[in-house]
């Protein structure tokens, strides 16, 4: 099989950094340790439990307990945890833009020492977390985003996706595929509330940056997602946020068609459809793009594992994090279809070869993108910028400023309460 974009756009290999055997550090001598380590809606998220397992087996002794948080409430609930002196050992860095606004505060412990005695050269998206050559997390994961679509409701309405897919398509598409009303409804796509749905896909595949403070290039990108508001082809923005929408479970009980989102959605399927918690019928396909490009671009981010500051159990909490890591870490959350940052060829067969996994075509072609963006750049700035971009996206998408003007105040905004 083709190497998997997990492996070849993200040059992904065989690496087997530290890993996790006999007594952890701090335990006492065999007595019991207990490391706490925020994470979002556990239940949910297969991957944590799978990690917390692996390195218990692999450290006799040591419980993992895990501080489980709303996925909609996480970056707040922890920027208030970390600002008030919270002891939690672990903190999962969800996106590159908490861990901007942690790092920069002195709130992590520095890993510097831990990454340079580690082998590294294949873990995908560690540079994300460099900061002026220093490093307070390391990545255990590596997701892009793709298109997820329902087999059973494209092949009912002849649908046929290619293997490239422009905007303009996908558009047409969502409104050939929307049926139904009330609580009935279908919608042809589903464009979930965070504003890299819009931003981050307009940035990665115009060349836009983020942080400089011009962001004509979100134009195309806003118009098509309002337009299929207006049509009813896509749920709207107020009403997704107002029934704080799961996009889990708009995909999973067959209320859209299509949705837009990241590759760690896989193992949430996977599970869900072991369990019998939905019957909808599957497939990949890549990220649409724009009108007249060669290639996918997509954008991505790696999710990682960071030591909190205030932690008292800092060595195991190393540990931990250099488990994650490595190849033991890998194999583990793999088993649950989840996109580890450190790959093999072993471990990308082991991929593909999960009950459930999608095997036609077009689903393997959705992952080997061209290129993969980081879904947000990372500097000083990158926090105070997000949340600029974030408020006023929020505004264009309920409609209380056109797009236009949302972005005009994108501009003014960030020139001048951030560059300047």
């Amino acid at each position: 099989m083709k190497v998997v974009a997990a492996a070849a756009a993200l040059a992904l290999a065989v690496s087997a950094c530290g890993g996790g055997s006999g007594e952890a550090e701090g335990t006492g001598g065999g007595g019991s340790s207990t490391l706490t380590v925020t994470v979002w809606n556990l239940a949910k998220t297969p991957e944590f439990k799978a990690l917390f397992d692996a390195f218990e087996q692999a450290n006799p002794g040591v419980k993992v307990q895990p501080v489980d948080i709303l996925a909609d409430d996480y970056p707040d609930k922890v920027t208030t945890m970390l600002a008030g002196g919270d002891k939690t050992d672990v903190i999962t860095m969800k996106n590159v833009t908490d861990y901007s606004r942690y790092s920069s505060r002195g709130q992590l412990v520095d890993l510097t020492d831990l990454v340079k005695s580690t082998d590294t050269s294949k873990l995908a998206g560690l540079d994300a977390f460099n900061v002026n050559n220093s490093y307070f997390a390391m990545p255990y994961r590596q997701d892009f985003w793709l298109l997820y679509y329902n087999k059973t409701l494209t092949d009912k309405a002849g649908v046929k996706f290619g293997e490239g897919m422009t905007w303009d398509e996908y558009a047409k598409y969502a409104q050939e595929l929307t049926q139904g009303d009330g609580t009935k409804k279908v919608y042809g796509t589903y464009h979930h509330t965070w504003r890299s749905v819009i931003q981050a896909i307009s940035a990665a595949q115009t060349g836009g940056d983020q942080l400089g403070g011009d962001y004509a290039f979100f134009t195309d990108q806003y118009n098509m997602a309002l337009n299929l508001q207006k049509a009813g082809a896509a749920l709207d923005f107020g009403t997704a946020t107002a029934q704080q929408a799961d996009y889990r479970t708009m995909f999973e009980t067959g209320a859209t068609a299509m949705m837009p989102m990241g590759t760690w959605y896989i193992s949430g399927i996977l599970e869900a459809k072991e369990k019998g918690e939905t019957n909808a019928e599957w497939a990949l396909a890549p990220m649409p793009q724009r009108p007249g490009a060669t290639g996918t671009t997509t954008f991505g981010s790696p999710t990682a594992f960071a030591v909190n500051k205030r932690s008292e159990n800092a060595d195991l909490a190393k540990k931990f994090v250099q488990f994650a890591a490595s190849k033991a870490g890998a194999e583990a959350i793999t088993k649950v279809g989840v996109v580890p940052a450190l790959q093999s060829p072993e471990i990308t067969e082991a991929y593909f070869g999960l009950k459930g996994m999608p095997g036609d075509e077009v689903s393997k072609k959705a992952f080997e993108p061209d290129k993969v963006v980081l879904e947000m750049p990372v500097s000083d700035k990158t926090s105070d910028v997000d949340t600029i971009l974030r408020e006023e996206h929020e505004l264009i998408m309920v409609g209380d400023k056109t797009a236009a003007d949302g972005i005009k105040s994108m501009n003014d905004r960030v020139k001048s309460e951030v560059l300047n």
